[in-house]
């Protein structure tokens, strides 16, 4: 398995030494298969050691770690015959949203996500994933299409939120994100969410209602990220790491909390030690969740799905 490029994580550092150890043994003809054989096990020794003590704030840095597979590479190596549609009809076409027609082991289905960028160049013309109203229209564009000719709608979350541009508010975003989340309420067709990166605020909401919430082992969901809530509560970014524990937003803490439905395992050290397991991995989640929900009558499933979603939160008089 190769090394992640970096940069790396400090807590990844032991890992990456160890590992380019591995590879620098393994170019010699000294080395015998039983050391390698012992090598490796100590390898996934320490990394199970360090998933095991991973704190809140160490997911989010994962969830952000360069070389973790985006939207467009779930899409390219999960499904097939995929067929990206553009625009809005309205304002344009948003790059940081991508929607389109594709198929999963047979079956029609509507996916879209967030697509942030691989380099510089590409990052500002996606604009980090960051969507503008356009994007949510599109999204609902293609939503009430998949509802037309009955295709189930899977959506990948990935998001530092919504541009907050002056450009986007003139433009609706709030009422762009507000109407998807009304529509994709009753949307007459399964939907299936996936965390699997960043899930920040409305800007994940506008795709995020679904019959079924699940999460990628080290994302992260909430309404604001914990840097911008210390910015807001103390003028810097300097607790974030406390608050990334106290503002639950971990796949195991809104587990916990009935938030989200499931927890999708990533290999071991994250999605972007091996990507090519997690496709596999995520393709055989989505495989499963798809085939429950195609078992359930329409009717039944909008039912579900507004109960769930109504029953998130406490109330008190």
């Amino acid at each position: 398995m190769p090394i992640p490029k970096g940069p790396h994580l400090e807590f990844e550092q032991p890992v990456v030494e160890l590992s380019m150890k591995i590879e620098d043994l393994l170019k010699t003809s000294e080395i015998n298969a039983t050391d390698v054989k012992d090598l490796l096990a100590k390898k996934e020794s320490m990394q199970k050691k360090i998933a095991s003590k991973l704190t809140a704030w160490n997911r989010v840095e994962l969830s952000r770690r360069s070389g973790r597979p985006y939207t467009l590479d779930y899409v390219s190596n999960i499904f097939t015959d995929f067929t990206e549609l553009h625009g809005d009809r309205c304002f344009g076409d948003d790059p940081a949203l991508i929607c389109g027609l594709a198929k999963f082991n047979g079956q029609s289905v509507m996916v879209m996500g967030h697509q942030k960028g691989k380099d510089t160049k590409e990052s500002i013309r996606r604009n980090f994933g960051m969507a503008h109203p356009e994007g949510y229209r599109k999204a609902l564009r293609c939503m009430k299409m998949a509802e037309k000719f009955k295709l189930p709608v899977i959506t990948l979350i990935d998001t530092m939120g919504a541009y907050p541009g002056i450009g986007a508010e003139e433009r609706g975003q709030a009422e762009a994100i507000a109407k998807n989340i009304m529509e994709m309420s009753v949307l007459q067709v399964p939907i299936l969410c996936v965390v699997i990166g960043e899930g920040a605020s409305g800007g994940a909401i506008g795709i995020g209602i679904g019959d079924r919430l699940l999460m990628l082992e080290n994302a992260w969901f909430g309404v604001i990220s914990p840097e911008s809530c210390s910015a807001i509560l103390w003028g810097d970014s300097s607790k974030k790491m406390d608050l990334s524990e106290t503002m639950k937003i971990t796949a195991a803490d809104l587990y916990e909390l009935k938030i989200i439905d499931r927890i999708i395992r990533e290999p071991l050290g994250g999605a972007h030690w091996d990507p090519e397991q997690m496709y596999r991995i995520l393709k055989g989640v989505l495989a499963e969740e798809l085939e429950t929900l195609n078992k359930i009558q329409v009717d039944a499933l909008v039912e579900k799905r507004l109960a769930k979603v109504t029953s998130i939160g406490q109330f008190a008089g």
